[in-house]
């Protein structure tokens, strides 16, 4: 697939809850721009026209008494059933992948832009890995995965492993990664890995 692009792209991936967004985070501090796909998939549930389509898949008791979309409700219609979950991401990702085209050229023409960090959960899954001029694997344990989760009253280790059946594996994530970050440790120890790799794509790019 052809990149016009000119800032390097970095690529985010790992398991649910392994600290992509704090890795992406941490690489904005460094004059990265981070784009978000569930920040770009949040705005788009607030649109009448997405919303409307997506009522029609589920009905309209996917709607909180207030008008807008109950994620964790859709969550759990669609991830028991891999048919729903088709028919929610050919609504959403068409729309999340071409407002990412259009952030990526946005930052291309940004001269303080030191590169592009793409936090994308299925970035693999919707053939994006070679977009990226670096695929960085955040690894974590799945007990500690869990327990973020849980600590925040999301789902348990159970839940992990049903959402993550409809993802490549995290071990074939972690083979196709150019550089592994391990969030199995402190903070500080964490930020000091993201700055190495950081140094070293300023290098070669």
């Amino acid at each position: 697939m052809g990149n016009p692009r000119k800032k390097p792209i970095i690529g985010i991936i790992g398991g649910i809850a392994s600290g992509k967004s704090t890795v992406a985070a941490e690489f904005g501090k460094l004059g990265c721009a981070v784009i978000s796909a569930d920040a770009i998939a949040h705005d788009l549930l607030m649109e009448e026209p997405v919303r409307d389509q997506i009522c029609e898949l589920f009905g309209r008791e996917i709607l909180q008494s207030c008008g807008r979309i109950d994620r964790k409700r859709v969550a759990q219609l669609v991830f028991a059933d891999e048919r729903k979950l088709a028919a929610l991401n050919k609504v959403i990702h068409p729309r999340v992948l071409q407002r990412t085209e259009e952030l990526i050229s946005k930052y291309n023409q940004c001269d303080h832009v030191q590169a592009i960090v793409l936090d994308m959960p299925l970035l693999i899954e919707v053939g994006w890995a070679d977009r990226c001029d670096r695929l960085i694997f955040v690894r974590c344990d799945r007990a500690r995965r869990a327990g973020r989760l849980q600590r925040r009253g999301f789902m348990d280790e159970r839940e992990i492993e049903i959402r993550e059946n409809f993802q490549i594996s995290v071990d074939k994530k972690a083979e196709l990664a150019d550089n592994t970050i391990d969030n199995n440790s402190d903070f500080l120890t964490l930020v000091r890995q993201i700055q190495d790799i950081f140094s070293d794509i300023a290098k070669s790019s």
